[in-house]
């Protein structure tokens, strides 16, 4: 969520690397705890209560950084947050929609490809010539999950809940974007915490205007949702903002991919959710969109591992 510099920390790669291993593992499992959730909670309502508790407890346990912050530096910190908060609104709307959260989790990918691309329409960065090879590779694959439905005869068609996770992606990559600039005078564990409770914040005032709360919450939905706010959100954060500490953004980018893939296998399993082959060409073609956007970082890291031994 968070983009530090670029300087190589001198601490152990080792050690990044297992954690941001796990983070990718949580962060699938996120999607399973999600999904189970809102079979009982509005969308928008479960999105909104986890983000705002997983806040408030990255804020108390970093209250001294959180009260040194001035007030301008919170008001941009939360502003980038109510766009997190569209993002995450649309998530859960394409989660609760969707029966095939392996097959979203990769569209879900589009955010990273969509960095470098928003950037050069922000801030005049400009891309590595990957990002053009990689972007045509992910939308052929976009293409061919509109193309494998199960069950469709239309040929082509594209989900609702596939949409919004798409748009879900590009709004990721906005906020990865101001996020990067903005973690360079705002430290990243209370940028996190004041993002998340505003998030909550601005999903529970769309879950007001356009949901009906439920009178009340069965033992199995509150576990459910507990397990996406203290595990797959306040762990995972908490993880990979520490993990980052230990590496690169870039090179941490190039782990954090597997979240779509573990996604996939946890929802083959858990739910018997199964693909047809159309599809698995799709979600194969945007994970090697992923591989070329990061080529550059992942031959660094081969030849490094290479003279290491």
């Amino acid at each position: 969520m968070s983009l530090s510099s670029e300087t190589t920390p001198s601490r152990s790669p080792l050690k990044a690397d297992l954690l941001l291993l796990l983070v990718t593992i949580i962060a699938a499992a996120g999607w399973i705890f999600s999904k189970e959730a809102m079979a009982g909670m509005p969308p928008l309502l479960f999105i909104g209560s986890r983000f705002l508790l997983a806040g408030l407890i990255l804020a108390i346990f970093d209250a001294r950084s959180l009260g040194q912050l001035s007030t301008t530096r919170k008001l941009r910190a939360s502003g980038v947050g109510v766009l997190f908060g569209g993002a995450m609104a649309c998530w859960s709307l394409g989660v609760a929609l969707s029966d095939q959260l392996g097959v979203i989790a990769f569209i879900n990918s589009f955010g990273i490809l969509m960095v470098p691309v928003l950037a050069r329409l922000l801030f005049k960065d400009r891309p590595p010539l990957s990002t053009w090879i990689a972007l045509p590779t992910a939308l052929l694959g976009f293409a061919l999950l509109g193309m494998g439905q199960p069950g469709a005869t239309d040929g082509f068609t594209i989900e609702p809940a596939q949409w919004l996770i798409f748009g879900a992606a590009c709004l990721f990559a906005l906020v990865f974007n101001f996020n990067s600039r903005l973690v360079r005078n705002i430290p990243a564990l209370p940028l996190t915490a004041i993002q998340l409770m505003t998030t909550g914040v601005t999903c529970l005032i769309l879950s007001a205007l356009s949901e009906s709360w439920p009178a009340g919450i069965s033992l199995d939905i509150l576990s459910w949702f507990l397990a996406s706010t203290l595990i797959a959100s306040t762990l995972r954060f908490f993880l990979q903002i520490y993990a980052q500490g230990l590496t690169t953004p870039s090179h941490a980018s190039v782990i954090l991919m597997l979240e779509a893939v573990w996604a996939a296998l946890m929802s083959a399993a858990w739910f018997g959710e199964r693909m047809t082959l159309i599809q698995m060409t799709g979600c194969g073609l945007i994970f090697t969109a992923l591989l070329i956007n990061r080529w550059q970082w992942i031959s660094r890291l081969w030849r490094q591992r290479r003279f290491a031994s």
